[in-house]
């Protein structure tokens, strides 16, 4: 087996074994192919079948030299899969990264916004520009529903439950879950729907996707960030703000207000409660108001 035909049936494993997205499965095939390209480059000739364990710990000692912590993680744990899955195919009979000891991370806590932050952002959108009610119905849905970014542009218009109020959502894995969509970004999905997309000459293969251009295609993932960082800059907010920052800031909110970690979890879609539990790190005050609400040490 080439290094070529073994990220083939790589490939096809992550899509049809495991259910990956298109977004998973080129980071996993990426962090193979560094390897590949690391192993030319030395003219290490070795194929995946015999690659050594020397040869991996010499790639992850060079990618320490340029990378940060996570992306080592993140390289080291790709490399890890792509063995895992030739000792289950019976290729190999050991995994060359299991001595390989990952770099220690610390919980980075995500940025979030306030309530008033998300109000100034909204505020910047023209709903008298043609897109405008476009835009503002993709802040409503990431911040309502707690959506992912490939959560949202893949998301369609068959999967809207307006009479519900119901967003069904497939998320990573192929996952489905269902979430609320809120009465403010019911309202203006309904507007961008019925008042804006209606005009458009939709493309043929995006006729069931919520979000499009103006030339009638579905939106993408990049399309997103540069909306949201360009209200933000707007705004005049000093955060790094994306996408994601409206999905972190649905579920802190929720905590804030008195939800528990399981409904939240199932909201966002988190396979387990250990990803979810980085949100009650997020606001100190919040958890030192229930400690003097709650625990008889502060009552007097």
């Amino acid at each position: 087996m080439n290094w070529k035909q073994g990220l083939a049936d790589y490939r096809m494993y992550l899509t049809i074994e495991r259910g990956l997205s298109e977004n998973s499965i080129q980071n996993y095939t990426l962090d193979v192919m560094a390897l590949q390209q690391f192993l030319t480059d030395k003219k290490i000739n070795e194929s995946p079948i015999d690659c050594s364990a020397e040869s991996v710990q010499k790639f992850i000692y060079e990618t320490a030299k340029i990378a940060s912590p996570h992306t080592q993680a993140r390289r080291l744990s790709g490399l890890r899969s792509f063995f895992d899955y030739l000792i289950f195919e019976s290729y190999r009979e050991n995994n060359p990264t299991d001595l390989i000891e990952a770099p220690k991370l610390g919980r980075k806590l995500p940025d979030v916004l306030s309530f008033e932050e998300i109000e100034m952002m909204l505020n910047q959108i023209d709903l008298g520009h043609p897109q405008g009610h476009r835009n503002r119905a993709i802040l409503e849905t990431l911040y309502g529903s707690g959506l992912r970014v490939s959560e949202l542009t893949h998301l369609s218009l068959s999967n809207l439950f307006f009479d519900e109020e119901m967003i069904r959502v497939t998320g990573k894995g192929n996952k489905q879950r269902l979430v609320p969509m809120g009465e403010v970004a019911k309202k203006y999905l309904e507007l961008y729907i019925h008042e804006s997309r209606v005009h458009l000459k939709v493309s043929q293969k995006d006729q069931d996707i919520v979000f499009l251009n103006r030339r009638g295609n579905g939106l993408t993932r990049q399309m997103i960030f540069t909306l949201i960082k360009d209200l933000a800059v707007k705004a005049n907010i000093q955060k790094q703000v994306g996408p994601h920052t409206f999905r972190h800031s649905f579920a802190t909110h929720l905590l804030e207000n008195g939800a528990d970690l399981r409904t939240i979890q199932i909201l966002m879609g988190h396979e387990s409660i250990t990803t979810t539990e980085v949100y009650t790190h997020l606001d100190t005050h919040h958890l030192r108001s229930v400690i003097e609400r709650f625990h008889p040490r502060t009552k007097s």
